[in-house]
């Protein structure tokens, strides 16, 4: 009687599937598929759902590739007029032949290179905020950026510019840079946030260095030694900061259950975004700069509008704290991480739940997405790193080698590497050029394959915790973190 009742509760409770073919060494759905307070077919009904990965429609990526792609056809007009007067030039000396393979030779390879961006150009897609309109100035140097961006992979590993805080006193929560590298943010246990202008920073080094003992004196003392701006308003410690698209303005927010924006040119509060409940743990801006996202210990994220003081979407369904938000490149979605052990994808704008990530063991503490919206990381606190197909939901393969909690995470610009910083005090970069291969192998099969993620290197610091990541326009990681010995 007892064995009957111990089956009828294994039955009720528990699914079994059994699977042929060699196992992978991702994890796969049979022992991932636990999702709290929900049961399987609801998770799996909400992963059907459709989901518009693609690239923003008139980015200024499309824009570089519409002015690469123009100026290769006007070189190749240039070259076919070249070749027309050439061959008038040599028809009497019987080269016609050789002509003719060189400019077949040409097509082949014209063709080829237009088969290769058919095939590696990720879908577009249009999203219902316009694309800001931006000065020509600011326009024309991201195109220059974007130009002169070098090319990663696991041979050309990035440079990295790595900025150290210290005597701190254990009081700096957060870290947040610039999109050029020229500002970092840091947020403090005192609820103040301080801005740090690097090109000041430099330029008083220079000068301090060429001027005599008693100068230094004086500048030493006083506001001379000052080379930050202080941003005072908060009324509790400031968790998470993050810079505007341009780096004009800044929002934090903090345990006051509140959000702020900065201005970086006037140096004030602009405004302050009351609606959570609780603790606002994260914020980020939108890839487009109007609007932002907010994570909180109320078990929600919400969606804000720079010129509006209430959210614009609430978006609930996680069961403990949602501790990091991080927006889709398209910013038609949003990513959310939470203490409930899973990542959820959001529509932003209908606020519905089109896709739950489940696998992570512990809290999740850091999100980042690929630059073409196919893949999204997420690092958790015990170390682990899981990448993601977007599409499908399900897990590309985990990658491990921290130590301790991966606080932030960052893609480089074409995608080929992921940077991760952690608790344990080191960078790793890892190779996830094979994340389209091995997404489609485990579509196609339950079998294990040999197109697998890997750690190409890890860079110690000098007991210094990463707190953040970021590459910029031109492939220079920037991270940083404060100084713990």
């Amino acid at each position: 009687m007892k064995s009957i009742s111990i089956l009828g509760i294994i039955n009720e409770h528990i699914n079994f599937r059994v699977y042929s073919g060699q196992p992978g060494l991702k994890l796969d759905d049979i022992e991932d598929e636990v999702l709290f307070g929900n049961n399987q077919e609801a998770a799996l009904h909400i992963n059907k759902k459709e989901v518009r990965w693609g690239l923003l429609k008139d980015s200024f990526e499309e824009r570089l590739e519409k002015v690469v792609s123009d100026s290769e056809k006007s070189e190749g007009d240039g070259k076919e007029v070249d070749l027309e007067e050439t061959k008038k030039r040599l028809v009497e000396g019987g080269k016609q032949k050789k002509l003719k393979k060189d400019k077949s030779v040409g097509a082949i390879g014209k063709n080829a290179r237009s088969e290769t961006n058919s095939i590696t150009m990720p879908p577009r897609t249009i999203t219902e905020p316009a694309v800001p309109v931006m000065p020509t100035e600011v326009e024309k140097s991201i195109l220059e950026d974007l130009r002169n961006c070098v090319k990663l992979n696991s041979l050309a590993l990035p440079s990295v510019s790595f900025y150290t805080f210290i005597n701190t006193q254990n009081c700096l929560n957060c870290l947040s840079i610039s999109h050029d590298g020229s500002l970092v943010a840091g947020g403090f246990s005192d609820a103040s946030l301080k801005v740090w202008d690097m090109s000041k920073i430099g330029q008083a080094n220079m000068q301090r260095e060429h001027e005599s003992a008693a100068n230094e004196n004086a500048l030493g003392s006083g506001e001379g030694r000052k080379s930050y701006t202080l941003f005072q308003g908060h009324a509790g410690p400031v968790y998470s900061a993050t810079f505007s698209p341009l780096g004009d303005f800044i929002l934090s927010s903090s345990s006051d259950s509140t959000i702020r924006l900065w201005s970086t040119k006037l140096n004030a509060n602009l405004v302050c975004y009351k609606g959570h409940n609780y603790p606002v743990w994260d914020v980020q801006f939108s890839p487009l700069g109007n609007y932002f996202a907010s994570a909180s210990h109320d078990r929600t994220a919400r969606i804000w509008s720079m010129d509006r003081i209430q959210p614009l979407r609430i978006l609930a369904g996680h069961l403990s704290d949602v501790d990091c938000v991080q927006w889709h490149v398209n910013c038609n979605y949003i990513a959310t991480g939470s203490s409930d052990k899973t990542v959820r994808l959001w529509d932003a704008q209908s606020g519905e739940c089109v896709r739950i990530f489940i696998g992570h063991r512990s809290m999740i503490l850091s999100l980042a997405m690929s630059p073409d919206g196919r893949f999204m990381a997420s690092g958790d606190e015990d170390g682990t790193i899981m990448m993601w197909d977007i599409s499908s939901g399900r897990c590309v393969q985990p990658l491990m080698g921290h130590s301790g909690c991966v606080w932030t995470l960052a893609f480089s610009c074409e995608g080929t590497l992921l940077a991760s910083g952690s608790a344990d005090c080191t960078v790793k970069m890892w190779d996830v050029t094979a994340s389209a291969k091995v997404a489609r192998t485990e579509e196609n099969s339950k079998t294990g394959n040999s197109n697998r993620l890997r750690l190409l290197k890890t860079l110690p610091t000098r007991s210094t915790p990463v707190y953040s990541l970021q590459f910029s326009r031109r492939n220079l990681m920037f991270a940083s973190g404060a100084f713990s010995k």
